[in-house]
């Protein structure tokens, strides 16, 4: 048992590799996309109340304005809602939730949970060139719970370099998980960009939980699913697609993971940031070295 992880962490995760993960997954797409007025009304009004959502937060606060569930999980928020830090050197929070890890990258290990720790080549598809790139920098992982706001924004100004589309299983990416599975963001389905940035590369990895079997980027639509089964790769370097900081770059159809990953020596993490913190989207998280 991984230090830190404790009987009932495996209890509730163990049940997890018998599933078909996907096959779940694909239901929970099909189901959150029914227009039916009736049932999506009274499954939108159940989630709010299970989770205390703030709807007042939301664009469009009237639950009769959302033509599916799916349009309700991955709603805007009202202007204003999130204000960007505009600090040149500032780095932004992609998402709401809550900070899972943070910290410099050890050799190309990066920490999952106390005592557990997953490989930067195998979370991007294998590729040692590119996680070499990473080795010895940094990273933030960031949880999203079912109520969080669920589209992901820029951290910095980057430009598109490449995006990967790495297959996988469908772990939950709860805290209990995480504590147990061992590897589990390098395991799980997950699309992988990477930037250009003033800092150097950076990476936005987007994981794919259980019942989050649907991923999609502003530039390219749904990447998943179909379910892949082989690594999917584009390269933009004819193509370049420039984003600003706090520029949404993608959403996910439930909730997940996102890691942020920076070459060593190029940015701080907040002091005052720790694993449990609560963060906003747009605030400042880290400082550009």
């Amino acid at each position: 048992m991984a230090t830190g992880a404790r009987l009932g962490d495996w209890l509730r995760s163990a049940w997890q590799y018998l599933l078909p993960q996907h096959a779940i997954s694909r239901f929970t797409h099909w189901l959150t996309r029914l227009k039916h007025v009736g049932f999506k009304n009274w499954l939108i009004r159940a989630f709010i109340r299970r989770f205390d959502v703030d709807l007042g937060e939301a664009a469009v606060p009237d639950i009769t304005g959302y033509p599916t569930f799916n349009a309700f999980f991955t709603r805007a928020l009202r202007t204003g809602a999130r204000p960007v830090t505009a600090e040149p050197d500032a780095i932004a929070c992609p998402v709401d939730g809550t900070l899972s890890q943070l910290g410099k990258i050890t050799g190309e290990r990066v920490i999952q949970a106390k005592g557990r720790t997953f490989s930067l080549t195998e979370l991007l598809g294998g590729d040692a060139v590119v996680a070499g790139k990473f080795a010895a920098g940094a990273f933030m992982t960031l949880y999203l719970s079912p109520k969080d706001y669920h589209r992901v924004h820029m951290p910095v100004d980057g430009t598109l370099l490449r995006m990967l589309h790495v297959p996988g299983r469908l772990f939950s990416v709860s805290p209990a998980t995480t504590r147990t599975v061992p590897g589990l963001f390098a395991r799980n389905e997950r699309v992988a960009m990477i930037f250009d940035t003033t800092a150097g590369l950076m990476a936005v990895v987007m994981v794919g939980a259980l019942n989050v079997g649907s991923i999609e980027t502003v530039w390219a639509g749904e990447i998943t699913p179909p379910r892949g089964y082989v690594l999917r790769s584009w390269d933009y370097l004819d193509n370049r697609l420039e984003l600003a900081k706090g520029a949404e770059l993608g959403r996910f159809n439930m909730g997940s993971t996102v890691i942020v990953l920076f070459a060593a020596d190029r940015v701080h993490w907040q002091r005052e940031l720790s694993p449990g913190s609560g963060v906003r989207m747009g605030q400042c998280i880290g400082t550009l070295l």
